[in-house]
């Protein structure tokens, strides 16, 4: 994104560029760069494994953690794979049982958040596309145990949410969180997918507004040029937040951990009037 001037304060339009920037670290990238090690589990039990969304234990700076995420590939051959990111509801269903399986042996969730959307195909919504994501947020709502959420690139729609109910939502600084993509909300609204850039802007999907709001709990900072200009720090950044995150949840009794959940999510969403 060499015409982004950095030294001007950022348009919510250019941001969504940046957070769809090819080069920016992916689910694979935080595993190696953050992880000592890593075991993928795959399946829902129910259909078969999707490649959209992965998950498995691993070890983040001595922590056991489950790690789930949303994967997209570097290149065309690895996106096709991957389904560019958009999940089926066995990825979802897949997200499931790991959270299920974390609470059964008492580790900590850390999930990656990157996804242009759950996909939308005639055959997903046959599998139940809506109801998988509605009983995940169900059963994330609930999960006795810390539950940490970091959206890394796109955050869009449903297909974010599926994995991303938590303890805190840490975001990094030019991704974006959204029902909607910007194009598709021009288009309902104008009929018209040119005016995504005023779409953007009305819809308050940077790490700034939605801190504002209080639906994300920290932004963590860029490397300068954004994410994809140094990799190796940003997954650093990353390491270090989710850790420090971790560790002070698992301080908690689970009884407190869920009722501060229960609490936080009731907040969302109200407003005082003058």
């Amino acid at each position: 994104m060499s015409d982004i001037d950095f030294n001007q304060p950022l348009s919510p339009w250019q941001i969504v560029q940046l957070a769809r920037t090819s080069g920016r670290p992916l689910i694979g990238d935080y595993i190696q760069g953050m992880c000592s090690d890593f075991v993928e589990l795959h399946g829902d039990r129910a259909f078969g494994d999707d490649r959209g969304l992965i998950g498995g234990f691993a070890t983040i700076g001595g922590e056991r953690v489950m790690l789930i995420g949303h994967q997209k590939g570097k290149n065309v051959e690895d996106n096709i794979k991957a389904n560019f990111g958009m999940a089926n509801p066995e990825g979802y269903r897949k997200a499931m049982r790991l959270m299920k399986l974390a609470e059964k042996y008492h580790l900590p969730v850390v999930a990656l958040v990157d996804t242009p959307g759950a996909y939308p195909g005639l055959e997903a919504e046959a599998r139940g596309q809506a109801e998988a994501i509605a009983k995940n947020l169900t059963v994330m709502a609930t999960l006795r145990t810390p539950y940490v959420i970091v959206v890394t690139g796109e955050g869009g729609s449903g297909g974010a949410l599926g994995i991303a109910v938590g303890d805190v939502v840490l975001m990094l600084q030019y991704a974006v969180y959204s029902v909607i993509s910007p194009e598709g909300c021009a288009s309902i609204l104008w009929r018209d997918g040119k005016k995504a850039p005023e779409a953007a802007a009305a819809m308050k999907i940077t790490a700034d507004s939605l801190l504002q709001l209080g639906i994300i709990d920290e932004i963590l900072a860029e490397p300068p040029g954004a994410a994809h200009c140094d990799p190796h720090t940003m997954v650093q950044t990353v390491k270090d937040a989710v850790l420090k995150h971790v560790q002070a949840l698992k301080s908690l009794t689970l009884d407190d951990l869920t009722a501060k959940r229960y609490a936080k999510l009731r907040r969302m969403g109200s407003a005082t009037l003058a």
